[in-house]
């Protein structure tokens, strides 16, 4: 709708004022703010003042063409302005009150230079005003967000990328971008499997990763250093921290899924490596014997831990399950005997089996190997075989084993 001769008329006498005003938008108006003092005065001097003007001349100029729409490069410069504040860290309620401050201090512009009996033509002017105001705060908003969302999602990957590399040994500990991990001192550091993962989409992967960081950063109270993944991850956790007891139990709950985990204490990140590669081991560990998920500690699978470290013995060791490679269902009753601490009736539960067919298979396991399973030697050596085995081919559980459901 065309304005009225009077309000084009009372905006025309405000249009030299507009250096003025800006001025005064970015040197007094907006003082208020909190944290806006403490602004540089180049920013204040020239971005702010230059938005504010060119936020009073897109004014003017709608007052002059008064069928204009919103145009895509009206915004520009606002969006421009968006990203760098977010890049900044200026915090979005601030920016934000910044352009509502500028459209109340124009107001007042127009409202000093209207004379008596130019009520509605202002009144015409402010409709002008507070229709075009939405469309700019919702450009700034989208800007600002887009960008935070950008700068946290390169920053979160610089982030993995860095803990990735202290768990691996690439990164030496004093680098000094670790100072942006927050590990000066002693840390926790877990590792995640979760047994049986599905198959899922990408959608579906990050939503389930998601609950579990939740879960982990509420239990420690931080954002915790985490690199998850669809079958587990590595956690990296500052500080002297103990993990409770049900946290397996929390991410299981989070996840659907049975998660298990290993905790190793580190004193300082020069040993965060090594707590990370034993803590995988003390989880390979886990599923080779056959433990339920849960939380695991080096303490808890010691013996199989030192059975486990290859030395001169090891091939011998080894070999003694060759004549039975070939049978998953033998070496899946052996895991699942060890496991349950050699009671055949658990072991047949387990397997679904009658007792008298796990007596068969451990009777065919010792007449094939020579491993007498009811001596403790015997039993030292099945276990030593299958922790070493497993860990030649870097897997806690063949598939095939996995997927056997016969009996003999």
């Amino acid at each position: 709708m065309p304005l009225s001769p009077e309000a084009r008329s009372l905006a025309a006498r405000c249009a030299p004022h507009v250096n003025e005003l800006a001025r005064r938008m970015a040197r007094e108006s907006f003082e208020e703010l909190p944290g806006y003092p403490q602004l540089p005065d180049d920013v204040k001097d020239l971005e702010i003042a230059a938005t504010a003007r060119h936020g009073v001349r897109l004014f003017l100029k709608r007052v002059n063409e008064p069928e204009r729409s919103e145009r895509s490069g009206d915004h520009r410069l606002f969006r421009e302005r968006a990203a760098q504040r977010a890049e900044e860290g200026m915090p979005l309620h601030l920016l934000l009150r910044t352009h509502a401050l500028g459209v109340y201090a124009l107001w007042q512009t127009l409202r000093d230079a209207a004379r008596p009996g130019e009520e509605a033509a202002l009144v015409e002017l402010v409709d002008v005003l507070l229709e075009s105001h939405p469309g700019v705060v919702g450009a700034v908003a989208e800007t600002y967000l887009d960008e935070r969302s950008a700068l946290e999602a390169e920053q979160r990957a610089q982030q993995r990328s860095l803990v990735r590399g202290l768990l691996d040994g690439m990164v030496p500990p004093g680098h000094v971008l670790l100072d942006q991990l927050r590990l000066e001192g002693p840390a926790l550091v877990l590792a995640l499997g979760v047994d049986a993962p599905p198959v899922e989409g990408p959608v579906a992967v990050r939503r389930r990763l998601r609950r579990m960081q939740t879960v982990l950063d509420q239990v420690f109270g931080a954002d915790v250093l985490a690199l998850l993944d669809g079958d587990g991850g590595r956690v990296v956790v500052p500080g002297d921290g103990v993990p409770p007891e049900d946290l397996p139990l929390r991410l299981s709950r989070a996840s659907g899924l049975r998660v298990r985990m290993a905790a190793v204490p580190a004193d300082g990140p020069e040993q965060i490596t090594g707590a990370a590669r034993t803590a995988t081991e003390i989880l390979r560990i886990t599923r080779v014997c056959g433990l339920p998920p849960g939380l695991h500690r080096l303490e808890d699978v010691l013996l199989e831990f030192h059975l486990s470290r290859p030395d001169e013995s090891s091939p011998r060791i080894a070999a003694l399950l060759d004549p039975v490679a070939e049978r998953p269902e033998l070496l899946q009753t052996l895991r699942t005997h060890l496991a349950h601490r050699q009671d055949r009736r658990a072991t047949a539960d387990a397997l679904g089996l009658h007792p008298n067919t796990v007596d068969n298979r451990l009777a065919k396991i010792a007449e094939l190997t020579g491993i007498d399973l009811a001596s403790p030697r015997g039993t030292a050596l099945a276990i030593a075989a299958l922790l070493l085995r497993d860990s030649e081919n870097g897997t806690g559980t063949s598939k095939s084993e996995d997927g056997y459901k016969g009996r003999p």
